[in-house]
């Protein structure tokens, strides 16, 4: 990264709004908690296989097939919608609100990029109230083509106004951070899982554990831990 982003693109599921209340409705359909990774995980592949081949389905598709289909086929339509009503109703993380609220206020556009609806985002971020610090949400539905395909993120950078080099995009998802970098963005990862990234992806601008973290220092400002360990080390 050679100069300070203008606008940041932001990963919207995990990255933004946990995905750990899924469990309980899980639970209360009969279906065991470890589902939900198995889940998640199968409608981001379907996707992604969708966009190698070149064709799309939107994000409630995918995710009531997937749904199905890791169910073994067990769970009636009114079931799996039990589960998936759960996800308009997700929580943000704690270090969201500081964060944007950081990048709005140094003058950055943010953009809420996300692989789901753009309705169902908008209404996450009024939700949670985080709504007036998120300039637009841009869905992958206007590209038609899921995350990380190129498109998606130069659609983006359209969208912000700003080069891809002025623009970040900040996820939690290592290969949306790598689909990112390829596409020219300066990158931000934040590793909730507390894993190492692996080493077949490109490395990030910024490695961080928390998302306010990595909006200071793409602005180049210490993030909260930087500045713990600055005081501790006085």
């Amino acid at each position: 990264m050679t100069e300070r982003p203008t606008v940041m693109a932001v990963d919207v599921i995990e990255t933004m709004f946990s995905l750990e209340p899924l469990r309980d409705r899980l639970a209360a359909v009969g279906q065991p908690a470890h589902l939900l990774e198995l889940w998640f995980t199968r409608v981001l592949r379907d996707g992604f296989a969708l966009a190698a081949s070149g064709g799309y389905q939107p994000f409630a598709r995918l995710a009531d097939e997937a749904l199905a289909a890791v169910s073994s086929g067990v769970l009636t339509p009114e079931e799996r919608d039990t589960v998936l009503t759960g996800i308009g109703e997700l929580p943000a993380h704690p270090d969201v609100l500081p964060a944007l609220r950081l990048a709005h206020d140094s003058g950055m556009r943010v953009l809420a990029l996300t692989n789901g609806a753009a309705a169902t985002t908008q209404a996450l971020l009024e939700r949670a109230r985080l709504e007036r610090y998120v300039w637009r949400v841009v869905s992958v539905d206007e590209v038609r083509r899921f995350k990380p395909a190129p498109e998606v993120y130069h659609h983006a950078v359209r969208v912000g106004g700003a080069t891809p080099q002025r623009t970040a995009l900040v996820a939690a998802h290592a290969w949306d951070v790598h689909g990112a970098h390829h596409a020219g963005l300066a990158t931000g990862w934040v590793n909730r899982a507390k894993a190492p990234m692996s080493e077949v992806f490109a490395v990030p601008d910024v490695c961080t554990s928390g998302l306010d973290e990595a909006v200071a220092r793409l602005l180049g400002r210490p993030g909260p831990a930087q500045a713990r360990a600055g005081v501790e080390n006085r």
